[in-house]
């Protein structure tokens, strides 16, 4: 009887340890600095700095659909991490000359940035993640056009924080498994369904509208979608909509997941290896409020 007592006393205490530890949410925003606090110190130590942007995605799909699309994927994929927490997204991205207007910023209500300001809002962010005791910041991009301007930014910090010999801890990290997987393996995917390259498009078009429809079917509206045609300019579609659904949509998003998974765990496992010798006790030379006993999960 006594000892049926203990072990159930026991594993009440390693109940709420692990209620205690575990942060009510992945999304840093809808957290409290203590319970950031808490999940550092618990060994959340990697945090996802999902890229968006705000742009024209034809007269059939909201212009907010990289935002939505990279925080709803940021949070599934922390989740599945187990030890990462999700900044917020990222909504300001360059999209085009501004005037006279190209690219995008020709459509109303785009949103465009210099190149220098989106990477200075990057580096701004993950000093101050390292800062907090953050040990892997990660990128993730939706869209295409800043994929090596976030490349760019991690490969920039990560010599300068090697150099420095304050934080050996600390790494960024340009996850370009995450944009690449909703290309040519989804691509395929759809092409596997019966969908032709006219359709899947490369912009607004079946590939493009599938994906926002398994995440938010509300931002996107059937009875405006239209294919390409010479006036494509005039559209901002490049494809064919009509064939998108939310099933085709999961496709691509249970790539993006799995794969962005999978580099992740695989990025951040290969920058600890480098400093595994002074893994045991050790606490961040930033800020030793935030000490660490065990290696990063």
């Amino acid at each position: 009887m006594r000892t049926t007592f203990t072990l159930f006393a026991l594993g009440l205490v390693l109940l709420c340890t692990a209620a205690r530890a575990a942060p009510p949410s992945v999304f840093l925003e809808a957290l409290t600095w203590t319970e950031v606090r808490d999940a550092l110190r618990a060994g959340t130590t990697t945090v996802i700095i999902p890229v968006g942007g705000t742009e024209q995605n034809g007269p059939h799909m909201a212009l907010g659909k990289h935002n939505v699309r990279a925080r709803v994927l940021a949070g599934r994929i922390a989740t599945e991490l187990g030890n990462a927490l999700v900044a917020p997204v990222l909504a300001y991205v360059p999209e085009g000359r501004i005037s006279p207007p190209d690219g995008h910023m020709r459509y109303p209500g785009t949103i465009s940035i210099s190149d220098d300001a989106f990477k200075g809002v990057l580096e701004g962010a993950a000093r101050s993640f390292r800062q907090h005791g953050f040990e892997h910041i990660v990128w993730l991009g939706d869209s295409g056009n800043y994929q090596t301007l976030i490349k760019a930014v991690a490969d920039k910090l990560n010599r300068e924080w090697a150099a420095s010999g304050t934080s050996p801890f600390a790494r960024a990290h340009w996850i370009g498994e995450y944009y690449a997987a909703a290309r040519a393996p989804y691509i395929q995917a759809l092409r596997d369904k019966g969908l032709s390259d006219a359709q899947i498009g490369t912009h607004a078009g079946s590939a493009d509208t599938s994906l926002l429809m398994a995440i938010d079917a509300s931002l996107v509206r059937p009875n405006r979608m239209t294919p390409t045609t010479k006036a494509a300019n005039t559209d901002g579609v490049a494809g064919d909509p009509r064939a998108a659904s939310a099933a085709l949509g999961q496709i691509g998003v249970d790539l993006i997941v799995a794969r962005s998974v999978a580099a992740i765990r695989s990025a951040t496992g290969t920058a600890y290896a480098a400093d595994a010798a002074n893994s045991v006790n050790r606490v961040n030379p930033i800020n030793p409020v935030n000490a660490v006993k065990t290696p990063p999960r």
